[in-house]
Formats: C-alpha cells, sequence, structure tokens
C-alpha cells in the first residue's frame, strides 16, 4: 500500500502528474488547483491514497495530511467516487468544506461537477459526526469559520467571475466585515 511519494514532476497530464522518484514514475491523481500550482521539474512530496479496483490501481495525491483524511472520508460515502472528491477538495479548503458541512449546508458541494443536490445533502449528513475525528489543522483547530459564504460566492459567479476568483476575493476580505452586501463589494474591489 503507497502512503507517502516524494520526487520530481517529470510530466503533467490530465489531472494528474508523473512523479519520478528512484527512477520509477507515477501517475499520482491532483486537485486542479495542486495540479495549476506546480511545473514539470519541480520538486514534489504527497500523501497517497491508493485506489485499487476491479481493472485499475490508482493513486490520489494531496499536500496535507488532513486533505487525505478528508478524502477517505468522502470517498466512503455512498455515491461519491475519488474524481468527485477531488472536485470537492479543488473547491475549497479543508476548513471551509468542514465548517459548512459542520453548519449543516450543502450548498458549496453542489457546485462540485458529479455532485447533485441528493448528494451533497448525504455527505453533510454521514459526515456532520466524523468531521471531529479529523487530524487538527490550523493552530489545533480542524475547522474554522468559514470565509466565503455561498450566496457571497453565488453573487460573485454570477457576475461573470469564476469560482476560484470569488472565493479567493471573499478570503481578502477583512473579517471585521459581516454585511453580504458589504462583503461582495470588498471582493469585487479586490478582483
Amino acid at each position: 500500500m503507497f502512503a507517502y511519494l516524494s520526487g520530481k514532476i517529470l510530466q503533467k497530464g490530465k489531472g494528474y502528474l508523473i512523479v519520478e522518484t528512484g527512477a520509477i514514475g507515477y501517475q499520482v491523481f491532483v486537485t486542479a488547483g495542486m495540479w495549476a500550482d506546480t511545473n514539470r521539474g519541480d520538486a514534489i512530496a504527497l500523501y497517497l491514497h491508493h485506489n485499487v479496483k476491479e481493472d485499475a490501481q490508482d493513486l490520489y495525491g494531496f499536500k496535507q495530511f488532513a486533505e487525505l483524511e478528508f478524502f477517505k472520508l468522502l470517498i466512503s460515502i455512498s455515491g461519491v467516487g475519488p474524481k468527485s472528491a477531488l472536485g470537492v477538495l479543488a473547491l475549497a479548503s479543508v476548513a471551509e468544506i468542514t465548517s459548512s458541512i459542520a453548519q449543516g449546508d450543502p450548498s458549496l458541494l453542489n457546485k462540485v461537477s458529479g455532485i447533485g443536490k441528493k448528494t451533497a445533502e448525504r455527505i453533510v449528513l454521514e459526515l456532520k459526526n466524523k468531521i471531529a475525528s479529523l487530524a487538527p489543522i490550523e493552530g489545533g483547530r480542524f475547522a474554522g469559520t468559514m470565509n466565503a459564504n455561498s450566496d457571497e460566492i453565488d453573487a460573485l459567479i454570477a457576475l461573470g467571475y469564476s469560482l476560484q476568483q470569488a472565493r479567493e476575493a471573499l478570503n481578502l476580505v477583512d473579517k471585521k466585515i459581516t454585511d453580504s452586501g458589504e462583503r461582495i463589494r470588498a471582493a469585487l474591489k479586490r478582483i
């Protein structure tokens, strides 16, 4: 069973990296954000999930151990496969996603391709009590307050910005601003 891999990025394919270590190249599927942030020749270290199916054996890589643990929780839910789980992790940080789940809000998960309303509700229902068991991050806490409200993200997307742009801009807004309208205006100034 593979658990950890460090090496050099030999090649990038659609949604995966080929990581060379010890003269062997491993194909590792990663989130879209990680894929975009890496380049051929970069050194990389990843925590791995080895997914064994009837017709394939795939590796999924994560920079943080908390991401790996959350990924495992996601794929334990009926109807959520590894590709959908990667989509969830590409959407927001683990802290933001777990905060949304802890609040009982499935709307953030609905934005992932392949996850419909019922599956998002099932994820929230099944993970609400399990997320406390995950490894702590961010100063000993696992889930912080969600920086970007789903309605605020939806408003920015409706104005033509990408999900990534909306999330990044809202994360830069002063945390003292709590009114949604003010947060959206402040985010628009940042974009």
